[in-house]
């Protein structure tokens, strides 16, 4: 009888501890699909706050769908700091003043033939009416992939390389995490612009949360929370869901830790062009035997305003920087940098290391094929467009993605870059 009662006793302490797990498993099963519908709501919420102003949609050819938004009710609004803010149409001067006195090559307009010129393939459909902007459509699926709604669209935190000895032989001691760069760099002056042609690739992107870049940025002279704003080309299907080559702008205050994001993504960059969708596929692409197509970049900053304007191919401007969003960068910047990026958790030391390509793909050695920036330039408070009085060039990982800078014996130095990741002398 003893033996039956202890039997009894134990089997319903089973039941409860049973009972006791299986509450435990639903409460948490509770919790996260509470957790997710949160995060879909938000992500809807985001998605839904731009849908009820559209006032014209384009389907493109390549997929996209570009949505025609007020200008006064596009994003950059909701930012705190911008809802007053009164929208600057046009810059105050003239962007692109030269010098007098300078070699030819250093003074003139790029005027070459268009074939050489690229265009956004949402145009061929149709174009957004006066007073409106283009933003290319988010899909609900590209958001909910980031781990918060909130960071759709950020880089990964990252320290600046200025202030670093510039040594292209560098491997390991200067690598930041998770980011391999190969760049033109120039420091230690007061900038208030960079310009470049930038030769336009489709490189290979091997994991979905991985992306390349080319790209012009200028930074200010804090290392650990550097401010920057930056435009160029991207590959990069995490926030476009794609492996096409698109066109894009980005800016942070505080080095990517809370602050800032790619294009339109989060309220920030100030859009006035009804021509140019920020985040859309550019067409055609140069391939390594084929023509060099290229995008002419300028970032500038208004003398009057303190914003810093994007331009794009000698003379569309398509929108600035508001000065409101930064602490530093109102004044100037303290470097430039011209060259590739690429994001991936396989570098630094990662074995494999990942296969993402920057540039073109291969290494710059020969010319024809490799990524590039062309007619170099910055300007400084003299508001004169020229070469830096002193540039390095650098590279993280010289085995995965090198550089080679060509200005000896020639009237306009160029600077070359890029390299397949993934090699034998890269494993």
């Amino acid at each position: 009888m003893g033996n039956g009662l202890l039997s009894s006793v134990l089997n319903v302490k089973r039941v409860c501890i049973t009972l006791a797990i299986v509450c435990i498993s639903l409460r948490a099963v509770a919790g996260a699909s509470t957790s997710r519908s949160k995060k879909t709501m938000e992500v809807e919420g985001k998605i839904n706050q731009l849908k009820r102003h559209v006032i014209k949609s384009i389907q493109s050819e390549d997929g996209d769908i570009i949505d025609c938004i007020d200008i006064y009710k596009q994003p950059a609004f909701r930012h705190p700091a911008l809802r007053n803010h009164t929208i600057q149409m046009a810059p105050s001067d003239n962007p692109s003043i030269m010098t007098t006195g300078m070699p030819e090559a250093f003074t003139k307009i790029d005027t070459s033939s268009s074939i050489f010129r690229t265009s956004q393939l949402w145009r061929k459909k149709g174009s957004c009416p006066k007073g409106t902007i283009p933003i290319r459509r988010i899909q609900k699926n590209n958001m909910a992939k980031a781990s918060l709604p909130v960071d759709y669209g950020r880089k990964k935190a990252q320290n600046s390389h200025r202030g670093t000895e510039m040594d292209e032989n560098k491997i390991q001691n200067l690598l930041q995490s998770n980011h391999s760069m190969a760049i033109l760099i120039t420091e230690g002056y007061s900038y208030t612009g960079a310009k470049g042609d930038i030769k336009v690739f489709n490189p290979h992107v091997e994991y979905d949360d991985e992306w390349t870049t080319s790209q012009i940025a200028l930074k200010s002279a804090v290392l650990q929370d550097y401010e920057c704003v930056e435009s160029g080309w991207a590959v990069n299907p995490g926030i476009y869901g794609d492996r096409k080559t698109r066109f894009f702008v980005y800016w942070t205050a505080d080095s990517g830790k809370k602050t800032g994001c790619f294009d339109l993504t989060c309220p920030g960059f100030v859009q006035t062009s009804s021509k140019v969708a920020l985040g859309a596929a550019i067409h055609p692409i140069s391939t390594t035997d084929g023509l060099p197509y290229q995008i002419t970049l300028y970032l500038f900053r208004d003398p009057s305003t303190g914003n810093w304007w994007v331009q794009y191919d000698e003379k569309t401007n398509v929108g600035y920087f508001p000065p409101e969003l930064f602490a530093y960068l109102p004044q100037t910047a303290q470097t430039v940098q011209w060259g590739g990026e690429v994001y991936s958790s396989r570098i630094g030391g990662f074995t494999p290391h990942t296969s993402t390509q920057m540039g073109s793909g291969q290494f710059p050695i020969l010319e024809e094929s490799s990524g590039y920036v062309k007619r170099i330039r910055v300007r400084d408070n003299s508001m004169i467009l020229k070469f830096p009085e002193q540039v390095d060039h650098y590279t993280d990982e010289y085995r995965c993605y090198d550089v080679r800078y060509l200005g000896d014996y020639i009237e306009d130095p160029e600077f070359y870059f890029g390299g397949p990741g993934r090699n034998e002398l890269c494993p």
